[in-house]
């Protein structure tokens, strides 16, 4: 059985591992240390730790200042306040400035589950992928976690890594990990099923059920929104009939129309989208909420039949 891990525990332990390989690594957290798992680093670290208390915005701002005098910065919260409380810090201090801050963000989508509507961040990779500059990704279990801070952490400038709250399946045979390319996770001739985050593991899902009904579908890992991999999906348009784009996140602005975008411009075809309606999150179990929203594989199922 795939091993269970918490992306949030791999980035806790990844910040340690950075923290004693170089002095200019701090941390930033506001109030939820427990929770982000930044709190690791801060036992080992308490001077390069920095608790800023319910306030984000003032978070931001001094992680700019901080990134300005050389420091790398790791700046972290909860996905919601991260990219919509402290967006105008986020945009204008950090990124205007393409300074060297690394937005790690937790408790993203709907899978946040009891916490509501409030917490459930389905429009962040929207806002954020709309900032020049910043650079967003959205790995799909514990160890691409890790590769994801390592890769932040060695690439100057803006990043946004959006993490979920719930422990999720280590894949198996991912490939490399590397920043703006995706990867080819099955084979298929028929229909292409593009995911990030969780939904990969609903694409792959999909996939073996779609396989006993003969028809072939390709799995892609998009685990770079921004940069997009423009050539797997390209190739992609043009070997499949089409493709349906899977995400735990709003069908607006998302990867569903970072993917319609690339192929309008460069290979038009048939792109169906799998994510939340143009609606709130709300509170409950998060398999009830997958459900309730239409993030299941018997939902990538359905579209990828009517491509077919």
């Amino acid at each position: 059985m795939a091993e269970m891990l918490y992306a949030r525990d791999v980035y806790g332990k990844t910040l340690i591992e950075l923290g004693r390989q170089n002095r200019e690594v701090v941390v930033l957290d506001a109030d939820l240390s427990g929770s982000t798992r930044t709190g690791l680093f801060a036992k080992e670290f308490p001077e390069r730790f920095f608790n800023f208390g319910v306030a984000e915005q003032n978070m931001m701002a001094a992680a700019a200042g901080l990134a300005s005098c050389g420091k790398v910065v790791f700046a972290s919260t909860f996905a919601m306040f991260a990219s919509g409380r402290a967006w105008d810090q986020v945009r204008n201090s950090i990124c205007y400035s393409d300074l060297n801050v690394k937005i790690v963000a937790t408790h993203a989508g709907i899978t946040v589950g009891p916490d509501g509507a409030s917490h459930q961040a389905l429009e962040d990779i929207a806002i954020m992928r709309a900032i020049p500059n910043m650079k967003v990704i959205v790995p799909c279990d514990g160890p691409e976690t890790r590769e994801a801070v390592l890769t932040a952490f060695e690439t100057p400038g803006p990043f946004y890594v959006r993490l979920g709250r719930a422990k999720i399946a280590t894949l198996e045979n991912k490939g490399p990990f590397k920043l703006g390319k995706g990867c080819l996770l099955k084979e298929g001739s028929d229909v292409t099923l593009v995911a990030c985050g969780i939904m990969i593991h609903e694409a792959l899902k999909a996939q073996e059920v779609l396989a006993k009904e003969k028809i072939s579908a390709r799995v892609i890992n998009i685990h770079t929104i921004k940069p997009i991999d423009e050539e797997i999906l390209i190739r992609a348009a043009a070997e499949t009939r089409g493709l349906v784009v899977c995400e735990e996140h709003s069908v607006i602005g998302g990867l569903g129309s970072a993917v319609a975008e690339v192929l309008s411009e460069n290979r038009p075809t048939r792109v169906l989208r799998i994510g939340t309606k143009d609606r709130f999150g709300q509170s409950g179990d998060e398999k009830d909420l997958l459900k309730e929203y239409g993030l299941t594989a018997c939902d990538i199922v359905a579209l990828a039949k009517k491509i077919v």
